[in-house]
């Protein structure tokens, strides 16, 4: 029985808001990691228990929870609802000097690393699969290589901070992180369309279709950014500047949808602009406190509701011993299709770079996955080859964010005086 099938829209969201308020309370009381990371270790802990409670019979609780899921839909939620917000409040207090003066390590990272690590992890796992086991065209595997290729900053770039991490590996991580999280959703769609149709596009449609989503996004980021700027610069009220910022993210994300114009470029683009021309020639000082203190807010409560849901959507996977291996496997794999990427990033660019010895280390260790990969992999269709995907999603992420997200600040600290 659903348990869930009376509850409304508002009423799934409260529940997750109160989950994540106090699992955020108790690793604040009484665990004291990062909030991401301590509100998905927890939720963890919670999905590991409902599990081994059902295991004993006691199944209500895995059924509820696996109801409010399901109901709650985790893609839309992030794709259509938390992505914009995110990708913007990221954006804003980016140095797009510094962007520029790392524009070449930080462009080849997001466009051809991303491309070179999809086709990397998916030929290591055409390899690898088969010989546990499973059955994995490798349609599959390319689409699994482009929904885990992406980088997430969200965990990683309080800790480097904290850690006193260089600034030029703080600003590499953060750029590649903020562009290749739209060129690996186009990516993704692309592959996607070839699956569902079976026709195998020519390149002439799919450089069209990289070139209006990822250049028609970035465009379109631009103008709106412009566009916001103008109506910041006329008025001196940050009730109203802080309404149209987020007016402006939420209104230009859905309408990039609209459109099919690669919404998450777009955001950043739109960030980027608001943070490096909007906050110094359009807000008074006044302003500029509330708007920075009201996209803090926002991506601090997004971030943890976001975490939570990745540790409880665990009890969506089932694991048996050889996926186990392979998910291990596979963990090894995004590794090192990692190191390859950066290491051939800082070698051919080492003196235009400019980066403290071991840089590497810090970027290859500090590339994260997080939500985006657990979102896309949920769009995949049903089907036994969605469920070996879904549980590597999980496998990576979740060794992504708890080890190294907890282990990178001291990478950090073993370069920083170097």
């Amino acid at each position: 029985m659903d348990v869930t099938s009376t509850l409304s829209i508002f009423e799934i969201s409260a529940i997750f808001l109160s989950i994540t308020a106090l699992l955020a309370y108790i690793n604040h009381r009484f665990i004291g990691l990062p909030t991401t990371i301590g509100v998905m270790v927890i939720s963890l802990l919670v999905s590991i228990a409902a599990i081994f409670l059902g295991f004993l019979g006691f199944d209500e609780l895995i059924d509820y929870e696996v109801s409010l899921l399901d109901q709650l839909n985790f893609t839309h939620v992030l794709l259509d609802g938390m992505l914009s917000m995110l990708l913007f409040a990221g954006a804003l207090h980016v140095n797009v000097s510094d962007l520029r003066r790392y524009k070449l390590p930080i462009g080849i990272l997001a466009c051809v690393g991303t491309l070179i690590s999809t086709v990397i992890i998916a030929a290591a796992l055409y390899v690898v699969v088969p010989l546990l086991g499973f059955n994995l065209p490798f349609i599959w595997c390319l689409l699994f290589g482009a929904l885990i290729s992406p980088t997430d900053p969200i965990a990683v770039m309080g800790i480097l901070r904290s850690a006193g991490a260089p600034k030029s590996i703080e600003t590499v991580i953060a750029g590649e992180s903020l562009f290749n999280d739209g060129i690996g959703v186009v990516v993704f769609a692309l592959l996607l369309g070839i699956l569902t149709s079976g026709d195998m596009p020519t390149t002439y449609s799919v450089a069209h279709t990289l070139a209006v989503e990822a250049g028609g996004g970035i465009i379109f980021g631009l103008i709106l950014g412009s566009a916001l700027n103008y109506l910041l610069k006329a008025i001196d009220s940050y009730q109203e500047e802080v309404l149209l910022t987020l007016a402006g993210v939420i209104g230009g994300y859905a309408l990039a949808s609209h459109w099919h114009l690669s919404g998450p470029l777009a955001m950043v683009m739109v960030g980027l602009m608001v943070g490096n021309h909007g906050r110094n020639l359009a807000m008074s000082d006044k302003t500029r406190h509330y708007v920075d203190l009201f996209w803090e807010l926002i991506d601090e409560i997004l971030n943890a509701i976001l975490f939570v849901l990745i540790g409880l959507e665990v009890v969506m996977i089932v694991y048996s011993a050889n996926l186990l291996v392979a998910g291990v496997l596979t963990i090894l794999i995004a590794l090192c299709a990692r190191l390859i990427v950066v290491g051939l990033t800082t070698t051919i660019f080492n003196k235009q770079l400019e980066l403290p010895s071991g840089a590497w280390k810090v970027l290859t260790w500090g590339g994260l996955r997080g939500g985006i990969s657990v979102a896309l992999v949920l769009q995949l269709p049903d089907g036994a080859q969605r469920n070996i995907l879904l549980a590597l999603t999980y496998a990576v992420v979740v060794f992504s964010i708890l080890v190294q997200g907890l282990s990178v600040g001291k990478v950090a600290k073993s370069i920083k005086t170097k």
